[in-house]
């Protein structure tokens, strides 16, 4: 069961389209249908955090990514169950991993679900397997309207340390910017998007100043919470706090809507945020709706976000991290008081 013909789903698009029973909290429910690439010999990276990595600790079906089983299913039934979904599922986003195969079956399956489907499509690009970034005209051309790269890491250390050289894996750092680059010139402006890993070991400025090189390139930076896998060299690496989660969170939203830009934001000598670069009305007036801390992630026809990936970044019994709908009241009163920890330890609750 090998792509293209196949590709594995996140668990959450496997309820929303009944292959299981529909579980979320809080009567959540998800927007957009995540597809990756499945072969038989892996992904070839060897990220130190990532559950696809080749060399983890697991066995074959105890095998999961972003902490949660990827099942696979023939392309051709997702498609039809797709047609019946009542629109629930507004995007879809075919990813890479790093294979020899992936980027000319990733174009492939981009093609079927356009066209049989009608539903805009998203390309989650691996630079390493497609070396030459100008080939991503073939993945518009396919159908996609929007190709995204996780770079993950908010610095070039960081990636070495974690994706590169130092965990002998292929992924280099300057090769996934020009690839960014290169998302924006062929999809246009805001088209490209960039995701990165809060929690790295990277500083909050280091990862604003990151944010704002993908801006000022014409990507949306797409924003995730570390979450330790299980096998993983960073199996007991913690996430992070909650105060730095949300500090970036908001400066993330600020500098993706253009009311704000890193060099006008203050941090302390840790690095931490301690001004947002706006006045006190502007900023309430992003805080007190909770859109900043929604799930951050490539858009449906209305606008809003479909690739809103429920409790994606959580632990069972804690405050949620990324809302995959608006917060409510209470949600926000808790972003207050989480904001407000500098402290770097806790969880959250407040």
């Amino acid at each position: 069961m090998q792509s293209p013909e196949y590709v594995q789903i996140s668990m959450a698009a496997a309820k929303s389209l009944g292959y299981f029973p529909n579980t979320f909290r809080r009567d959540s429910f998800l927007r957009g249908l995540n597809l990756l690439v499945t072969y038989d010999e892996l992904c070839t990276a060897r990220c130190a955090y990532c559950g696809l990595n080749r060399a983890r600790d697991a066995e074959e079906d105890d095998r999961t990514f972003i902490r949660v089983q990827w099942p696979t299913y023939a392309v051709s039934d997702i498609i039809e169950r797709l047609k019946n979904d009542g629109g629930q599922l507004r995007r879809v986003c075919v990813g890479m991993i790093t294979h020899p195969r992936a980027f000319d079956d990733m174009n492939t399956i981009i093609h079927r679900f356009r066209t049989e489907s009608g539903r805009p499509v998203s390309a989650l690009i691996s630079p390493t397997a497609i070396r030459d970034p100008k080939r991503l005209v073939q993945t518009r051309e396919a159908g996609a309207d929007i190709a995204t790269v996780a770079v993950d890491a908010a610095t070039a250390d960081l990636f070495d340390l974690y994706r590169g050289k130092s965990v002998r894996g292929p992924h280099r750092w300057d090769l996934y910017w020009e690839t960014v680059a290169e998302c924006a010139r062929v999809f246009g402006r805001g088209n490209a998007g960039v995701h990165l890993v809060a929690g790295l070991g990277e500083t909050e400025q280091q990862m604003v100043e990151t944010i704002q090189r993908a801006h000022d390139l014409g990507a949306n930076a797409h924003l995730f919470s570390f979450f330790p896998e299980a096998g993983t060299a960073l199996e007991h690496h913690p996430q992070p706090s909650y105060g730095q989660y949300r500090r970036v969170q908001l400066a993330r939203y600020l500098i993706n809507r253009g009311h704000a830009r890193a060099e006008q934001m203050a941090f302390d000598e840790q690095g931490r945020l301690v001004g947002f670069g706006v006045d006190d009305d502007l900023l309430e007036d992003c805080i007190k709706f909770g859109e900043p801390f929604m799930t951050s992630g490539c858009p449906g026809a209305d606008g809003r976000v479909a690739c809103n990936r429920p409790f994606g970044n959580e632990r069972a019994g804690r405050p949620i991290r990324n809302y995959a709908f608006e917060p409510e009241v209470e949600d926000v009163a808790l972003i207050r008081y989480q904001m407000k920890d500098y402290a770097g330890f806790g969880d959250g609750r407040g």
